[in-house]
């Protein structure tokens, strides 16, 4: 009998599930006591990142030896990188907080790292994905820590390199999402949003960065002969969008999320394009800013509290915690660090819009 890893287990678990018609026993294990969520100031992104994931308990808390760690970075304009500026706009997760997580993953003794999104295109060139200062791209990188470590790391576009999709009981008209094996098979998953409010499902953080690992192929149409739009899922409100990545978020279990409070966006996100406006926290706050927790919803409730959403009024939030995802009541999430009072600032929300 082959052997089933924690994401093999996962998967059949949503099978069953499905098959039994009882959504309550594929809720998420609730710990003892309070989520906590660690936030961090400053202006080395890399150096926050590191000091977030210490308070927590350090990496070696989440990932142990030999397992293979999928991270789901925000990438939505990444193909386009060469030429829009999408980390320094705040379209993108920057690459800066991945390299710091991925070098902690591989010093925890994790096999493999996956780096991946299926963004808007099929495939993008990772040379392009590039430090805020430059310096750096994802390529290099790549192939010095997988030379500094025993682990290795992979850059993938899933829509091209997930070698098979997986699919996942939903809720919505579909009622089955495919979502890249890539990440259902991974021991570990680590998601890293930037903040940013968005026209149709008002915020884009932990939980809705997973709609990037849905399959392109089925879901989507092409926009202005230029770019795919997972148009075929239900934007028509709030709550039909997120009902399809909260039950992506629900057959995926991450392990970690951390917030990109450095170059974000407001208004019409999820781009600059859609109406969104670039935020430098920098100019709000004195520093950028860095959240992490292994609560995603904890996470995700914490990031619109600083963003001045009123919690209850944002769907995934509270479908999430509805779901057993995870926590977002104030009272039930320990902020170590950082206060809330220090980190929250005025953030202007999206028009909420209907459909495409």
């Amino acid at each position: 009998m082959q052997k089933l890893n924690r994401r093999d287990f996962i998967g059949a678990a949503a099978g069953a599930v499905s098959a039994l018609n009882a959504p309550h026993l594929f809720a998420a294990v609730k710990e003892a006591g309070k989520s906590k969520v660690s936030a961090v100031k400053g202006n080395d992104l890399a150096r926050m990142t590191l000091d977030a994931l210490e308070a927590l308990g350090g990496m070696k808390t989440v990932v142990k030896e030999d397992e293979t760690v999928f991270i789901k970075p925000n990438f939505v304009s990444a193909p386009w990188a060469k030429h829009n500026r999408c980390f320094a706009t705040g379209e993108c997760t920057k690459p800066e907080i991945i390299l710091a997580v991925t070098d902690e993953c591989l010093k925890a003794g994790a096999r493999e790292v996956i780096i991946g999104d299926g963004s808007q295109l099929p495939k993008y060139d990772w040379r392009e994905i590039k430090t805020l200062d430059g310096k750096k791209d994802m390529v290099t990188e790549a192939k010095r820590l997988s030379a500094k470590y025993s682990g290795n790391v992979k850059l993938a576009c899933l829509e091209v390199d997930s070698p098979g999709w997986a699919e996942i009981p939903s809720k919505c008209k579909q009622k089955k999402i495919a979502i890249a094996d890539m990440v259902t098979k991974a021991d570990k998953v680590i998601t890293i949003p930037v903040a940013k409010t968005h026209s149709w499902a008002q915020l884009t953080l932990g939980t809705k960065n997973f709609v990037g690992i849905i399959r392109i192929k089925g879901y989507s149409q092409f926009m202005d002969n230029s770019w795919w739009n997972r148009g075929s899922l239900d934007h028509s409100s709030p709550r039909a969008i997120s009902q399809i990545f909260l039950d992506v978020t629900k057959a995926v279990k991450p392990d970690l999320s951390i917030v990109d409070f450095s170059m974000c966006l407001e208004k019409d996100g999820p781009s600059l394009g859609q109406g969104g406006k670039t935020v430098d926290v920098r100019k709000r706050i004195g520093s950028w800013a860095v959240i992490a927790s292994k609560d995603v919803m904890a996470a995700d409730a914490t990031a619109a509290r600083i963003m001045s959403h009123d919690v209850k009024k944002i769907k995934q939030l509270t479908m999430g915690h509805e779901m057993g995802l995870g926590q977002i009541d104030e009272g039930s999430i320990e902020i170590v660090g950082e206060k809330l009072d220090k980190l929250a600032m005025k953030w202007k929300p999206a028009q909420i819009k209907s459909g495409f």
